[in-house]
């Protein structure tokens, strides 16, 4: 018994942090007293629901109603009853719109009250109000007949009506490409095991019950997650809390059969004249708990019970007893599998405002936990800051929410772009955001996506900055890109982590971008992005354009970079006399020829961005139009 408590006390916590991760199924029926369902039965056995009604509230029934929608029978019309539960009975109307006669007692009525037990027909659709409870017991005899069945044996078993079994197995893949929710599912599974287990009289599908306040050692009870009868009748349903609870400890099916009389008259019976039942779990990490519970009669009949004995002997009802838990083990691997692939699901979605799409796309494949263990790799870097935040936070410091929406609507722009490029969100600075490529799989061509990513988001707000009615109106950004090694993945404290990248590179993409308000340009890039994007837009045929600005040691660093700027073709095109001349400035500042390095600046425009931050850095008093005696061509940045 201490064994069970613990796998009990387990299974709830497993259930408790499944819904704590928003990975709870659906609500389970809590078999309260109150609860009323109304039932609908075809012709043909599959043609069944059982849904519960909400009190006060008013529902339609019909071919094309949801949730009350009877699909089956031409009879009815698209909107045929309306509902409404109102003290302990269903209140019946028919619509105006709808052709066919409703029935209730062998009268047409056009409108009628309904009690739990009664019945109304349209067309071939039976409907029936039920309050029945299911009420988990341990208030049960020990069986006479017990058996756990191995995975070995039951593939050994063979079915006694094989042909049936299989036509209603064929039913399967329909319902598993065609169910729209969970409800849905466990009701066409119900249906199912009712049609394929002729002698059951009930199944249920169950998990793991809370754990009860103040009793944490107490096994709460089971929770029913849908279950069904084959008839119409009424009466509540007692699973035997000691069948499940062995089922699910031993992982494996097992079969009760309470005793009976050599006589035929039935000592003890579950669940009106019930005389057996047996458990199928559902043994998979997302249904830890769950199983399925079958009962009926007549199988026992077939077994012959000597007088005084307390077992029965096999016969033809335990062969064909054993056939039913086969099929049942089938639907319980069909229905675990199922509820496998929706857990990932949910967990994915639930993590989807978190993770980035190709790290999603790569738990697909591995462990969360191998996807995000720090490892270094080359990535591409990208930091994209909105310039006139400053100012407009000033400007807005009595509408601070008119503010964070500015920004949000600007980092939007700037992680759609990035996502889309199948880059990964590393962080967020105030308005600033940062992307990388190359984790948390390997991306050759990350430089060229990290700069179609920063083209994307300056085209954007091009464009924007033609709409004085926009929120970003008058604002601009500044992108700076840099290429190289750096440790990404999980990174943080036993406290918090986030996923992000880490190293110097991640550092230089920060300072390039600082540096963009200097050049006018949006776009910056350091040596190791701009060579490999030379190399890549060539095979590619992509229309860049890339200037080399100079050799530069950026601020707080302490290893200098060329770093260029990249232009869309157009803009390249419109500032080509203006690029010639700098290119061949800088060269002569480079050699220490300042004062021609100057003359060539004189031809570009005056307002040019380039021309102004190289004419003001040779105009420095610390240089005064001569380059210092140790000048090596590098420009050192005494600011971010």
């Amino acid at each position: 018994m201490h064994r069970s408590k613990n796998l009990g006390r387990s299974l709830r916590r497993n259930h408790q942090r499944d819904n704590i991760l928003g990975d709870k199924m659906i609500r389970p029926f809590s078999g309260s007293p109150d609860m009323f369902e109304l039932i609908a039965q075809g012709q043909s056995p599959e043609q069944r629901w059982r849904k519960v009604l909400d009190p006060g509230t008013s529902m339609e029934l019909g071919r094309e109603c949801v949730p009350l929608g009877v699909n089956w029978d031409s009879q009815i019309s698209r909107r045929h009853v309306m509902l409404l539960l109102d003290n302990e009975e269903l209140v019946v109307e028919k619509i105006e719109s709808a052709q066919n006669p409703v029935f209730f007692g062998g009268v047409e009525r056009p409108a009628f009250k309904l009690k739990p037990g009664e019945h109304f027909v349209i067309g071939k659709t039976t409907f029936s109000l039920s309050n029945e409870r299911v009420l988990p017991t341990l208030d049960v005899p020990s069986p006479i007949s017990q058996r756990a069945f191995s995975p070995q044996f039951l593939r050994n078993v063979e079915y006694v009506d094989a042909d049936r079994r299989i036509q209603v197995l064929n039913q399967l893949p329909g319902i598993v490409s065609s169910f729209g929710n969970e409800k849905e599912l466990f009701t066409r599974m119900v249906n199912t095991l009712l049609e394929g287990i002729a002698p059951a009289s009930m199944v249920a599908i169950f998990c793991p019950g809370e754990e009860e306040d103040g009793e944490p050692d107490r096994e709460p009870p089971t929770e029913i997650v849908h279950w069904d009868r084959r008839r119409m009748a009424t009466g509540d349903f007692s699973p035997s809390e000691r069948l499940i609870r062995q089922a699910v400890e031993e992982q494996k099916p097992i079969w009760h059969i309470w005793n009976q009389g050599h006589s035929g008259a039935v000592e003890y019976t579950m669940d009106v004249d019930n005389d057996w039942a047996f458990v199928c779990p559902l043994n998979g990490q997302a249904t830890r708990g769950w199983g399925i519970y079958v009962t009926g009669k007549n199988r026992i009949s077939s077994l012959s019970v000597a007088a005084g004995s307390k077992s029965p002997s096999a016969g033809s009802g335990e062969v064909d007893l054993q056939g039913d838990v086969k099929f049942c083990e089938l639907i319980a691997s069909t229905l675990t599998n199922l509820l496998e692939v929706q857990q990932l699901e949910r967990r994915q979605s639930s993590l989807r405002p978190f993770f980035s799409p190709i790290v999603m796309d790569a738990f697909s494949d591995h462990e969360p936990e191998e996807v995000l263990t720090p490892r270094e790799c080359e990535v591409a870097v990208l930091f994209c800051d909105l310039r006139g935040f400053s100012k407009a936070s000033e400007a807005l410091a009595d509408n601070l929410l008119e503010l964070l929406d500015r920004v949000s609507s600007s980092l939007g722009i700037m992680t759609r772009e990035i996502l889309e490029c199948g880059g990964v969100i590393g962080d967020f600075h105030g308005d600033a955001a940062m992307g990388f490529w190359g984790w948390p799989l390997e991306q050759q061509d990350r430089s060229i996506r990290a700069v179609t990513a920063a083209l994307k988001i300056q085209s954007v707000f091009a464009a924007i900055s033609l709409d004085p009615t926009h929120p970003l109106f008058n604002f601009s950004m500044g992108v700076g890109i840099a290429t190289g090694s750096a440790v990404a993945g999980k990174i943080g404290t036993s406290d918090q982590v986030k996923v992000t990248a880490f190293g110097p590179v991640v550092n230089l993409a920060s300072r390039l971008e600082g540096m963009t308000k200097w050049f006018g340009s949006s776009i910056l890039l350091d040596e190791d992005t701009a060579n490999e994007v030379k190399v890549k837009a060539a095979e590619l045929g992509l229309s860049w354009r890339l200037q080399r600005l100079g050799n530069f040691l950026p601020f707080g660093l302490k290893t200098p970079s060329q770093v260029y700027r990249v232009m869309a073709e157009e803009e390249a095109i419109k500032s080509v006399d203006s690029m010639a001349a700098y290119d061949r400035a800088i060269l002569l500042f480079e050699k220490g020829e300042w004062a021609e390095a100057e003359r060539e600046l004189a031809t570009m425009p005056e307002d040019n961005p380039c021309r102004i931050f190289l004419q003001t850095h040779i105009a420095q008093p610390d240089y005064q139009g001569k380059p210092p005696n140790d000048f090596g061509g590098v420009i050192q940045m005494r600011s971010k």
